[in-house]
């Protein structure tokens, strides 16, 4: 007998039908959901801790998503034939779920919770990563964790100028505009996507769509609940324990710090060190002033209750004065200085450096052999065009254990990456694999913007052709909640990210937005506030655009010397077997006999060469050698050719690689010949006409007394 569980169904736009079900698998979570769409099947469990670790003043918060192979009945790739490690896909829809997830919370929820969500069957050209949010939110709403408030994303595109919610995968093929939106019914609090150079009023379009439908993802939530409570009873939100609190302590360390750390925040002290340190001294100074006992009880709560007096001040010192922590004005950028070619046998390398905030970045160019290959549960491709973005400790000043690449790392290079590659040359322009790296080396501020102009440099001075240069900001908000006064900040700095309400990154040309990264930390932002941090965020970019372009204007006419060249050819398809040859062999003598590297893809009818080397003669002969294996014997043409075999009635001459004629002992002189090795032996070369291709067969006919003078008897 079939179990059904609580559900609740919802429409969008296109008419197909999404549900929500409870109550049937993974019971013993503390809240389970299973979406449905179409044959699309997401598993969201969610599971927090009753205790709470007093230690640790933060939400463990850990949110996986996965997709399962055989959800889309295939076999995971490698040895062992499982899933293992999560890729970087996975990774970042982890990372989307999480920052639309984490602000919800209570500010002191302490408890360690994990979210986890499952692809459990996957549909034809359906993007799950698109219900994976809703489907954890669902399950949060399902228990008594203490989340109020339902959440929801969406992806959004505009398609032939349209936007179309959760588009087909097919789709997002055609699409100009693709962004991931979370909110809840009131507010967006989380954007990400990428676009080709759309108008800041299209992205706000975008941006409205997507939040309509996410209100009727956030009432199909509360409508599970209810239905649940109806089914099970009400459900009971769960007490815990709060932090530790007093009140007394925190009211004299803001009575005796906040004047002090007013004055801090308004000295304009450029250096992030510095003005750390002076911070530091004001609690430190308050620690020494209280007994041993109260040190040994209370200076971590103290620490506590400073910080918060620390951003207040901060906050309003912005909002009062109109200036910022480093005496900047609120849409002034830091200064900025780079360099092209600043490592002389990289493919391309550029240095970019905005305030405390430096990228070392460097471009290699490769051949096909160098893609990436995806292999995932629903995706299957090759990516020619990589980025890869390190943060080491020491960009910071800190001292860390060096690991694997950190989900933040993944992150901030996939956006990036998105950036830039609105403007990369068209594939038929460009023969390369390209990879850019892009290393941290300072950072005090978005390091992914200064990654986004690094990364433009470093193509430009690699000679690749991209089609208009990018610089990206960051923009920051400070809103005072009590009252409509609020700060837009161009180009912020660590703290004002960590003590503001938005960090807001747009990439972009002149001519439009290719990337943004918006995470919200307040509720009610309004558009009007949005759209005005979109418009400062315009200035900026064309301001540091001014900046790189001092630098290099425009790509290099050429490679540099040492850079491997790629030239191309196209050949008919039946043409490609004879060119690998068995087993490879051919090709494999080519690139031996004239180092070269070469790649044969199939596409369509025809089969396209890439030929890779850095040196002009070694491609010049490796196309001579494919131009013969690909050359057509025509009927009247006189060849070279070597005597691979002698017989009684004739010998086998290989006029082409891999073709063959009979030279007939009757075509071998025009007096008549008895042995055919008292003219011709194996290894000889020949000149020879063809004379015929017998038309069923395709057999070649040879002729060598064609090419000699008549006898004077038979003229």
């Amino acid at each position: 007998m079939t179990k059904i569980g609580i559900q609740e169904t919802f429409h969008l736009g296109d008419g197909a039908s999404t549900t929500l079900e409870t109550g049937k698998l993974a019971k013993q979570a503390d809240g389970s959901v299973v979406v449905t769409h179409g044959d699309t099947m997401l598993l969201a469990t969610v599971v927090s801790k009753k205790e709470v670790n007093k230690d640790v003043n933060f939400l463990p918060l850990t949110v996986d998503y996965k997709e399962k192979y055989a959800a889309a009945g295939r076999f995971p790739g490698g040895f062992f034939k499982r899933e293992a490690r999560p890729s970087e896909y996975e990774i970042l829809i982890s990372r989307l779920i999480d920052r639309a997830l984490r602000p919800l919370f209570p500010d002191d929820y302490r408890a360690e919770t994990q979210v986890l969500v499952s692809l459990i069957s996957a549909g034809k050209d359906i993007s799950p990563d698109a219900y994976a949010c809703l489907a954890a939110s669902a399950a949060i709403q399902v228990s008594d964790i203490p989340i109020e408030m339902p959440i929801s994303e969406v992806r959004v595109a505009q398609i032939d100028d349209k936007f179309v919610i959760n588009p087909l995968r097919s789709e997002l093929e055609n699409a100009t505009l693709e962004l991931i939106v979370a909110g809840t019914m009131e507010n967006v609090n989380m954007v990400e996507g990428e676009m080709q150079e759309a108008s800041e009023e299209t992205m706000m379009e975008a941006i409205k769509a997507a939040h309509a439908a996410i209100k009727v993802q956030c009432q199909a939530q509360i409508e599970l609940r209810k239905k649940t409570e109806n089914e099970k009873g009400e459900i009971t939100i769960r007490e815990y324990e709060h932090p530790e609190q007093d009140e007394e302590l925190e009211k004299k360390i803001w009575e005796s710090t906040y004047d002090k750390a007013y004055e801090i925040a308004s000295a304009n002290i450029t250096d992030k060190h510095e003005r750390s340190e002076k911070f530091s001294a004001i609690i430190d100074e308050f620690i020494e002033s209280m007994s041993e006992e109260e040190q040994e009880e209370k200076a971590s709560l103290a620490k506590h209750y400073f910080h918060d007096v620390q951003k207040d001040a901060i906050r309003n010192m912005v909002l009062d004065k109109r200036t910022r922590l480093d005496g900047r004005k609120l849409d002034e950028i830091r200064p900025i200085w780079s360099e092209v070619d600043y490592l002389p046998a990289a493919h391309g390398s550029a240095v970019f450096t905005r305030g405390e905030t430096q990228s070392l970045s460097t471009v290699t160019l490769g051949s096909k052999l160098d893609e990436q290959v995806i292999d995932g549960a629903i995706i299957e491709e090759k990516q020619d065009f990589i980025l890869h973005y390190n943060f080491p400790p020491f960009s910071t000043g800190e001292v860390k254990r060096m690991m694997g690449t950190s989900r933040r790392e993944h992150g901030h290079g996939n956006l990036a990456l998105r950036a830039l590659k609105p403007i990369m040359p068209a594939s038929e322009d460009n023969p390369y694999t390209i990879r850019i790296v892009s290393d941290i080396l300072e950072s005090n501020g978005s390091s992914s913007m200064a990654t986004v102009c690094a990364g433009t440099l470093a193509l430009m001075d690699a000679g690749v052709k991209i089609q208009k240069p990018v610089s990206g900001i960051a923009m920051g908000l400070i809103a005072d909640a009590k009252s409509d006064n609020y700060a837009v900040l161009s180009d912020i700095l660590g703290d004002e990210d960590h003590l503001g309400d938005m960090d807001f990154k747009v990439t972009g040309t002149r001519d439009g937005i290719t990337a943004c990264q918006m995470d919200i930390k307040v509720d009610g932002l309004s558009y009007k506030v949005m759209g005005e941090a979109l418009e400062q965020a315009k200035a900026g970019r064309m301001h540091i655009l001014d900046k790189m372009t001092e630098t290099i204007e425009k790509p290099r006419e050429d490679y540099k010397d040492f850079v491997p060249r790629i030239e191309s050819l196209i050949i008919a398809k039946e043409f490609i077997g004879a060119i690998i040859g068995p087993g490879g062999k051919v090709i494999q003598e080519i690139q031996n006999e004239t180092n070269t590297t070469i790649t044969i893809e199939e596409v369509g009818e025809f089969g396209h060469i890439d030929i890779m080397s850095p040196d002009k003669e070694s491609i010049d002969q490796a196309k001579e050698r494919i131009r013969l294996l690909t050359t057509v014997p025509e009927v009247g043409e006189v060849y070279t050719g070597k005597v691979k075999n002698v017989v009684a009635f004739g010998a086998f001459v290989e006029i082409l690689p891999g073709k063959e004629g009979l030279l007939h002992i009757s075509e071998l002189e025009w007096h008549r010949v008895n042995n055919v090795e008292d003219i011709l032996k194996v290894g000889d070369e020949v000149q020879v006409k063809l004379i015929e291709v017998d038309k069923r067969s395709g057999k070649l006919k040879l002729s060598r007394k064609a090419l000699l003078p008549k006898p004077e008897k038979d003229k």
